[in-house]
């Protein structure tokens, strides 16, 4: 059955806006899958306070048969495959980062994989191209709007709109 997934891409290494654009037309050549609506890229401060460069930021919004894990898989395989991501410390700087924010109303956690993402709400870098194309989306678990998520938040970092 067809489900609604919000995935958020992020890159801060080489050319971030041209792996932003190489990241959508991947994932519209997923199968039982297709891209229905892509976000403004904005230039973001990196959180979790490893120093790197800032992060181009964005959420494309998928329809797709694939369950939650497989499309991980598949989002995995599109970091290592195509953007040649290595494993680095946590939150530090990344060639590509593909990151299943919504899937659905599903409300999902095990050791691979938790939907909604677990930190989504504290991510004004998530939040704001998220709220530009599914402002009254209604998070499963807080039972808030995403432009009243945004409203609320009260993170310091700076999300630019390119």
């Amino acid at each position: 059955m067809e489900q609604c997934a919000y995935i958020g891409l992020g890159s801060n290494i080489g050319d971030r806006e041209l792996k932003l654009l190489m990241a959508i037309a991947e994932l519209g050549k997923l199968p039982q899958t297709r891209v229905t609506a892509v976000s403004p890229f904005y230039e973001t401060e990196p959180v979790g306070g490893v120093p790197q460069d800032n992060f181009y930021n964005a959420v494309v919004r998928l329809n797709t048969e694939l369950a939650p894990l497989e499309l991980l898989d598949r989002l995995k395989k599109l970091e290592t495959g195509v953007f040649h991501r290595v494993p680095s410390q946590r939150w530090g700087a990344r060639s590509m980062d593909l990151d299943i924010l919504l899937y659905g109303e599903l409300v999902f956690s095990c050791e691979q994989l938790t939907i909604p993402h677990p930190r989504l709400a504290e991510r004004r870098f998530a939040l704001q191209p998220l709220s530009d194309i599914a402002p009254d989306l209604v998070h499963p678990t807080l039972g808030k709007r995403i432009v009243e998520l945004l409203t609320e938040l009260t993170s310091p970092e700076k999300v630019v709109r390119i």
